[in-house]
């Protein structure tokens, strides 16, 4: 991890909290020292970013970033004393989709910072996967898939992202969804629920409990994927109750300094060209243009 931070005290705390967590931490005392650290090591998976400071503030560090195709899908942790929602909603449309607001608490630092990097991993180890397979999968016109576990919605994931142009973009979006639908979806978890699992560390924990629930266990979500003229859709259902996915569809500011909650809206700005939910919302459609 990459800390960027101008009060020395700050720095300290926050290198404290994260190697007593077991992250490896490098430190900068404003963004220009910042840009030297990233200029000679491009490897970090997450950077803690103070939003004020002198030389290159934040919000000037983040821009750079954005232009740089080895740095610009770091995950990006905005720590700001400021919470007003414009302030918010400016770092978010630059593309800090993380927050944590001064002051912290220790608890709220290290699930934020937990969600950046296992969001940070999962895209690289996507990457990887998909760089590894020579894809026929292209060819594929339409398929039918029904699956019940976390394990299974990855491996669906990057199997179906390789119908696309660009797998690499649609890979995160896709397994977003395909996640969704068996956490909050068939298992029944909601919002409130995975910020208090998040915080405690006890999230898969519970997945893998409700997945041999009797309420729960007989559950599937399917899954069908057909190539239409100019697109491929993604169409996705699972057997829960629903929930209002409207508020979801933007990320918004009051929602940034929680660990989760982001996923939804940045599959569609980033994933997709349309994500459509139907109905009580345990139905969505995705869709990517292929020319």
């Amino acid at each position: 991890m990459l800390v960027v931070d101008d009060e020395p005290f700050n720095l300290e705390i926050l290198t404290e909290h994260l190697q007593d967590a077991g992250y490896e931490v490098v430190s900068a005392e404003d963004g220009a020292a910042a840009w030297d650290v990233l200029s000679a090591d491009r490897r970090f998976d997450t950077i803690l970013l103070d939003r004020m400071m002198p030389r290159m503030d934040g919000m000037a560090l983040l821009a750079r970033l954005k232009q740089q195709p080895e740095l610009s899908e770091v995950p990006v942790i905005m720590q700001t004393a400021v919470g007003a929602a414009e302030n918010v909603r400016e770092g978010l449309a630059a593309g800090a989709y993380y927050y944590l607001i001064k002051p912290f608490q220790r608890d709220m630092l290290l699930a934020i910072v937990a969600a950046a990097v296992s969001s940070s991993k999962e895209r690289r180890q996507l990457e990887a996967q998909i760089a590894e397979h020579v894809s026929g999968y292209q060819l594929l016109q339409h398929g039918m898939f029904r699956f019940r576990t976390l394990i299974e919605a990855r491996q669906l994931t990057l199997l179906l992202s390789q119908t696309c142009p660009d797998p690499r973009r649609v890979a995160l979006g896709l397994s977003e969804l395909l996640v969704n639908a068996v956490e909050h979806g068939n298992l029944g978890i909601s919002y409130s629920e995975k910020t208090r699992l998040l915080q405690q560390g006890r999230w898969q924990e519970e997945v893998e409990t409700r997945l041999t629930d009797a309420r729960y266990a007989a559950r599937v979500v399917s899954a069908e994927f057909l190539r239409e003229d100019g697109a491929v859709r993604f169409t996705i259902r699972d057997e829960g109750d629903g929930f209002d996915w409207k508020p979801f569809l933007e990320f918004a500011p009051e929602r940034a300094f929680d660990p989760h909650g982001r996923g939804i809206s940045m599959a569609r700005m980033l994933s997709f060209d349309s994500v459509e939910y139907q109905g009580r919302g345990n139905l969505v459609v995705a869709r990517v243009k292929t020319h």
